[in-house]
């Protein structure tokens, strides 16, 4: 069993086996868009699957059913009972990075917080086992700091993974929003009540943006089971966690509370998203040329310096 381990951790393996895995990988990529079904009916099934929630949950409020209690067995959810997860990495705080990276479910929440656990213990064990199998002859307190190090990179882990998935999504919403706020705001003028014009809204916008119709379309259903109109507008703010989203929501909830009219407030805040579009776009294009500064120090002059005194050199040197 240790020659087989030996023999796995040896740098021509992992080398092979990386490169299998690039390989594999490359197939996957190039065959997975022929093989996946259309991201915006499985998102539209799964903010159904929430609107169906939404309603067992107000059957159970008003006294008309019982809502079914999911809390079964599984490692991951004994794990966050036994360990009190959930006080310790406060579910609350991290239930609402979840909703923002577009992940509701419970299971989502024990998963992740077990992935807290897990994820340092396996990548310090990890380490420490590919430290002292590869370089035996190191000493133990070099295997116990890289084991350390292995532990701290599985605590921020997690995280790091969570902020990427939120940081994709809000890209995605942020270049979809000011479009969908021109559609809102023909669906408001043409007579329509913001309920079906965020429905109509979120039909159109899903080949631009899928979480964005993905959101309105919830939205849309929370307006029609919540009590409270404007706790659906607020937890569309909270669950993008943008502030161009938090200002077309405080003025949804100001045009439901005073009677303001709404297609005014939202021409304006169309124009200012679209401005801040246009402006996002131009620092990015301004920034461009500092970044590109040191690739061409590094990679296309040295090219340009040997084509041009490539000959020189070689004519001299028959002279020599």
């Amino acid at each position: 069993m240790l020659q087989i381990v030996s023999d796995l951790m040896r740098p021509e393996t992992l080398v092979t086996l990386l490169f299998a895995l690039a390989a594999f990988a490359a197939v996957l990529s190039a065959t997975a868009p022929l093989l996946q079904d259309d991201p915006l009916k499985e998102r539209m099934r799964l903010v159904s699957l929430e609107r169906d929630k939404m309603r067992a949950e107000r059957q159970k409020e008003m006294g008309q059913g019982k809502l079914r209690d999911g809390r079964n067995g599984g490692v991951a959810r004994r794990m966050v009972d036994l360990l009190s997860l959930r006080k310790v990495f406060e579910a609350e705080s991290s239930r609402e990075l979840l909703r923002q990276a577009g992940l509701r479910h419970e299971r989502h929440l024990i998963l992740y917080l077990a992935s807290r656990v897990v994820a340092p213990i396996g990548l310090g064990l990890f380490a420490f086992v590919y430290i002292s199998t590869i370089y035996d002859t190191l000493p133990p307190q070099m295997r116990i700091a890289a084991a350390a190090i292995g532990m701290v990179i599985g605590n921020y882990l997690p995280f790091v993974m969570l902020r990427n998935l939120i940081s994709r999504r809000q890209t995605s919403i942020r270049r979809a929003w000011p479009d969908s706020l021109d559609l809102m705001l023909i669906c408001v003028e043409s007579g329509m009540a913001i309920e079906p014009a965020m429905q109509r809204v979120s039909r159109e916008i899903g080949t631009m943006s899928v979480p964005l119709a993905e959101e309105l379309a919830l939205t849309v259903a929370e307006l029609s089971f919540l009590p409270d109109r404007r706790k659906a507008f607020e937890n569309l703010g909270k669950r993008t966690g943008m502030p161009q989203v938090k200002s077309v929501v405080t003025s949804l909830i100001q045009s439901e509370r005073y009677g303001t009219p709404l297609g005014t407030a939202l021409r304006v805040l169309a124009q200012e998203n679209r401005d801040m579009r246009i402006a996002e776009a131009e620092r990015k294009a301004a920034a461009l040329p500092p970044r590109l500064t040191v690739p061409m120090m590094l990679f296309f002059m040295p090219v340009i310096f040997v084509v041009i005194l490539g000959p020189v050199v070689m004519t001299i040197s028959k002279f020599f």
